[in-house]
């Protein structure tokens, strides 16, 4: 049972394994570990166990803060769907959204994202005939690109001297899409732009626009959705909530309201952690799901630091982007509303994607550079159940961080009245959005609260209120140091840094950390 650690639950002072944070890779890690039969000990500092995946209430409704859709769970057989099975003793149920997934749309029109693999090329056919063989190089560049990255992911699971001898051979393939970027692969094969944009249209998924990710990230999310998108049912706290059980079973606990100030470190050896309130926990395993920029700046000390250079490859890479979301309730339900499964993907018309994010990061006042829509209570068959005749919408943008910073150290839901004129202002310009494309929800809207890169900083503990950990662009994928063993004996990293964005991402970190920590072949025990 998930516990808070401000009930002074008894606990046991040393653990087999502590992990800090208990986002997606947190999680997993955990529940591989404790299907191996160690005793596991998840501290988490908010009052809720999930990281991206939790959920939050408010004035009698529910929204997912962090998953929206999630690809391929919807076949049994699916290396992703595997995994989740595995990890939550099968008790996970997934809902298919149906045939269109995902809609991007740029002005006034309307680009469906259909799911098959044929399916998807036959529709991107009929908007661009004169593009059908670029289309097919395309997909098939999607499909290479993945089918090299398990060797690359590989690498990172292997002890360091392992590595330094095969790991180049396992790295290179996939370096040949991760140093390229998404722009720089497909406009080699079209110069349509409109093609381009359309194509690139979630990009939102990993947070860079063409001309900086990766277009090995690219492809990932690409090929993610290729089958289409599915719900968990329950909303995603079911997640957490399902682990827990299987962390249970081996008598380990999650904490929540549990912050963890430093790791305690003697000769270059993890030795355990110590807490905000000076309890120590101790465990001869720690692994920070936290992200590389606050377990490096944070939870280690400064002399450690800089004997490992930490600083320096701190500076091989950033944060990632700040996003804003407004959560919207309204009364009645789903059908009633005529509200989607569809996700909608709002562009600017006449502006490509890097010049979108580029004008408005210069002024903040203009276009919005994408709106992303999604309709939750809509995607989810049990919602109706647990909260008749009512409805809820996310709406979710790009907000830098810098145009927050001077609120930072205020308290939450105590920002000042500046702050909150900001927030309605915001607020107003998505909702013009909303009744563009669903005219007829004007005036049924019963509430909404709209977070700000604080918020993620405050509640996720990202520094910077990033939503992806780190940037994807094509350094990010060659820096050695982004793997689960760290120079410190004992002290391992998990989550999407390690691996790429997303709740996927983050899953398949546990995998590759756990492997790396236990030596176990997990993928033959799952994938058997």
């Amino acid at each position: 049972m998930i516990q808070s650690y401000k009930r002074k639950v008894k606990l046991s002072d040393h653990y087999d394994a502590i992990i800090i944070g208990s986002g997606m890779g947190s999680l997993t890690t955990a529940a591989l570990l404790s299907k191996e039969g160690k005793k596991v000990l998840v501290l988490e500092r908010h009052y809720t166990a999930g990281g991206f995946t939790h959920v939050f209430k408010r004035k009698g409704y529910e929204w997912d803060v962090g998953i929206h859709y999630i690809g391929e769970v919807q076949n049994p057989n699916s290396p992703i769907r595997k995994m989740f099975d595995y990890v939550s003793d099968n008790k996970i149920e997934w809902a298919d959204m149906g045939e269109v997934y995902d809609k991007i749309i740029i002005g006034d029109k309307t680009y469906d994202f259909v799911k098959g693999v044929k399916n998807f090329k036959s529709k991107m056919y009929e908007y661009f005939p004169k593009e059908i063989e670029a289309i097919d190089k395309y997909v098939q560049l999607i499909f290479d690109s993945n089918k090299s990255m398990k060797k690359f992911y590989l690498d990172k699971s292997l002890p360091n001297l392992i590595s330094k001898f095969l790991g180049f051979f396992l790295r290179k393939e996939y370096l040949k899409f991760s140093n390229r970027t998404t722009y720089e692969v497909i406009s080699s094969l079209t110069t349509n732009e409109e093609l381009i944009k359309v194509l690139t249209g979630q990009y939102g998924d990993y947070g860079l626009p063409p001309k900086q990710s990766s277009f090995a990230m690219h492809a990932s999310v690409v090929k993610h959705y290729f089958n289409g998108g599915s719900f968990p049912v329950g909303g995603s706290s079911v997640i957490a909530n399902t682990i827990d059980k299987v962390i249970e079973s081996s008598n380990g606990t999650i904490l929540t309201n549990a912050e963890v100030e430093k790791v305690i470190i003697e000769n270059n050896i993890a030795k355990g952690v110590l807490m905000s309130d000076g309890k120590k926990f101790y465990s001869d395993l720690i692994i920070s799901g936290t992200g590389v920029f606050h377990t490096y700046n944070k939870l280690i000390d400064e002399k450690i630091r800089t004997k490992h250079g930490f600083d320096q490859n701190l500076k091989k890479v950033k944060p990632s982007v700040a996003h804003g979301c407004l959560y919207i309730g309204l009364n009645g339900t789903s059908e009633e509303l005529k509200l989607p499964k569809s996700n909608l993907w709002i562009y600017p018309k006449d502006l490509d994607h890097d010049t979108a994010v580029s004008n408005y990061l210069e002024d903040n006042d203009s276009e919005f550079p994408l709106v992303y829509i999604s309709f939750a209570s809509s995607k989810d068959p049990s919602w109706q159940s647990r909260y008749p005749n009512k409805s809820t919408i996310d709406i979710i943008t790009l907000l830098p961080y810098e145009r927050f910073s001077k609120w930072e150290g205020t308290s939450w839901m105590k920002r000042g009245e500046e702050y909150d004129q900001l927030k309605e202002k915001i607020t107003n310009r998505l909702l013009n959005h909303l009744y563009d494309q669903l005219p007829h929800l004007k005036g049924k809207i019963d509430c909404y609260e709209l977070s700000s890169p604080l918020t993620t900083k405050n509640f996720v503990n990202y520094n910077k209120g990033e939503l992806y950990g780190i940037d994807h662009t094509p350094a990010r994928f060659s820096q050695k140091f982004l793997r689960p063993k760290t120079p410190i004996k004992g002290l391992y990293l998990t989550g999407q840094d390690i691996v790429s964005a997303g709740v996927g991402g983050a899953l398949f970190s546990g995998l590759i950390t756990a492997t790396a920590i236990t030596k176990v072949d997990f993928m033959k025990k799952i994938y058997k």
